[in-house]
């Protein structure tokens, strides 16, 4: 699948012009506010080729996501295996967006249209969404899609010291409970 489109963005693989506005995203503090330490250039580039890989070997992964009518790169969306180190298994569905891109429901739109192909097209029957248990915007919108939280399956990530990042929510939906 090489994209994916919605009335105003293209999810799409990665390009080399990509690779400094990801990296500006990956240095800037509130963006990364949930996720744990900055990344350096290098970090950030590595990521995109493991993105890129990753989308090779299984045919999904991590969408760069732009706005349609600019071109303008604005983060990413998609699906992902579980890591190893959590306590389940799954696919995963994710998102992150520049400062920029902010309040404008790009997230939730951008979401959707994975829940969908990870429904209709990859044909999981589930798909789930791990978060801080402090990133209040990311819950907003995986409720927004439909996803639910069943306090029963929240945990402390095994790979984080104690602090803000270590307490994570779950949130899960069935294909058969979209909307």
């Amino acid at each position: 699948m090489a994209e994916l489109r919605t009335d105003r963005l293209v999810l799409r693989r990665w390009r080399d012009s990509d690779l400094e506005p990801w990296a500006a995203m990956n240095a800037d503090p509130e963006v990364r506010e949930h996720l744990g330490d900055l990344l350096t250039r290098e970090q950030s580039d590595a990521s995109v080729a493991r993105f890129r890989a990753e989308f090779d070997r299984r045919g999904y992964g991590w969408w760069a996501v732009e706005v349609q009518a600019t071109g303008e790169f604005i983060g990413f969306a998609g699906l992902d295996e579980v890591d190893d180190d959590i306590p389940f298994t799954g696919v995963e569905i994710g998102w992150r967006l520049a400062r920029s891109a902010w309040g404008h429901g790009y997230a939730t739109e951008a979401a959707l249209t994975v829940l969908a192909h990870g429904f209709d097209t990859l044909g999981l029957p589930e798909i789930l969404a791990v978060t801080t248990a402090t990133n209040l915007r990311s819950q907003a919108v995986m409720r927004r899609i439909g996803m639910t939280r069943d306090p029963a399956d929240d945990f402390d990530d095994p790979t984080e010291p104690a602090g803000p990042l270590r307490s994570n929510v779950v949130y899960r939906i069935a294909r058969g409970a979209r909307n």
